[in-house]
């Protein structure tokens, strides 16, 4: 995996809300298991990590219910392996799942812990994306869609033009890249995604935020407003008739929904610091911030860029858009020297274009319809493409708005 944001991130699925508990015999099993527990992708599992192995697993549970999920390692005997886990089974509340961690490479031994109601068997050493991996496996559905891809976009600062990025990039993933693509533009209040794709519908994101308690897969499918072929909103209303103050998890059953059946999800996040926002931004599977080249961008986007870097370890690093460069009679820090202080290449550098920018926002239109073939729009589809992962972009195809999705969405309403 880059850590540079240049490579496709590992796309693991995150956790339910689940109760992890494992019972090590060596200190690195037991670290590796803690360090994932502290991941983005283990946020609403309950994660405990204990010595004693097998053994203490089955004396723990004697008297104690078992939680969703034990992680049990073991040492290399076969015969003391196999008669801990009949022990335990005596024990076990049914509906728990078993991850086995061994140091063993050992065909027979798989099959025969798989046949003892084994989920799944890790081989030590790993890292922590392999156990998260693994942990996750469990609670994946046969056959089901892979899951969606989330992009955050913040801006640095206020007026960075990071609405603009977002919606750009969205539309460049769905036409340029092929892709089935939502935005969600989570500035209630004063959002813009209705403007710059012509759109006033009736309902957008906020009757999927506060309503919570009614939110399932058929409201969203309602809510959506159609972009194009492979492009849909979730619209800010942009009236002041109440305040947005969320709490830490409102959006989380949203992007749940959106994941299990859109390929990508790109979230519009307003300029501020909530635990809401903080949540979604640290949860994406990709982070976009977008600059202007002056001291207070630089400034923020640093102190952004090493909150994300410390707090998502195991993930790609924050892309960097330089926007609007090269303003006219405006000092500005040099691209070099932003990315120094940030230790990182830029991602993107969008020059500064005020009648192009303009006329796409007077018309309520994408740069790539304004400009078709510019220089940035083919900006866009690179970073749109880096983005989902893509090494080649291909032309969109026609078709209905998200096919799979109205189809699963369909096929619920019908039963």
């Amino acid at each position: 995996m880059s850590d540079d944001g240049s490579g496709a991130e590992r796309l693991i699925a995150p956790l339910p809300r689940v109760t992890i508990q494992a019972f090590c015999e060596s200190q690195d099993v037991a670290d590796a298991i803690a360090r994932s527990a502290a991941d983005r992708r283990m946020q609403k599992a309950h994660v405990k990590v204990q010595m004693g192995g097998a053994p203490a697993a089955v004396e723990a549970y004697r008297q104690s219910p078992t939680p969703n999920v034990i992680v049990l390692e073991f040492g290399t005997d076969r015969s003391e392996i196999l008669g801990v886990l009949d022990q335990l089974a005596s024990v076990c509340d049914p509906g728990t799942k078993v991850l086995a961690v061994g140091h063993v490479n050992d065909v027979l031994l798989y099959r025969e812990l798989m046949r003892q109601g084994v989920s799944e068997y890790l081989i030590a050493p790993f890292d922590v994306l392999d156990f998260i991996q693994a942990a996750s496996d469990l609670f994946a559905t046969p056959g089901a869609e892979p899951l969606g891809r989330t992009i955050a976009v913040m801006g640095a600062r206020g007026g960075v033009g990071a609405s603009t990025i977002a919606h750009n990039i969205a539309f460049a993933v769905a036409n340029t890249v092929g892709t089935q693509t939502v935005i969600i533009d989570l500035d209630i209040a004063f959002g813009t995604a209705g403007l710059n794709f012509n759109q006033d519908p009736p309902q957008g994101v906020a009757e999927a935020v506060f309503a919570p308690d009614r939110l399932d897969a058929n409201l969203v499918d309602r809510l959506l407003s159609k972009c194009g072929d492979n492009l849909s909103l979730l619209a800010a209303p942009a009236v002041l008739d109440r305040t947005t103050d969320l709490t830490e998890t409102s959006i989380d059953g949203l992007v749940d929904i959106l994941r299990a059946s859109v390929p990508t999800i790109v979230i519009d996040l307003p300029h501020t610091w909530t635990a809401w926002s903080k949540r979604l931004m640290f949860g994406a599977d990709e982070v976009v911030i977008v600059a202007t080249p002056d001291l207070a961008s630089l400034r923020n986007a640093k102190n952004l860029f090493d909150a994300l870097k410390g707090s998502r370890p195991n993930d790609a690093r924050p892309r960097i858009v330089l926007n609007q460069v090269g303003l006219p009679k405006r000092p500005e820090i040099s691209t070099a020297d932003f990315a120094k202080a940030l230790g990182i290449e830029i991602s993107a550098i969008i020059p500064f274009d005020a009648l192009t920018f303009g006329t796409a926002a007077n018309n309520g239109q994408m740069i790539a319809e304004v400009q078709a073939g510019g220089k940035t729009a083919e900006i866009f589809a690179s970073l749109g493409a880096s983005l989902t992962g893509r090494t080649e972009t291909k032309r969109a195809r026609g078709g209905g708005l998200f096919d799979p999705l109205l189809a699963k969405l369909s096929r619920r309403k019908a039963s």
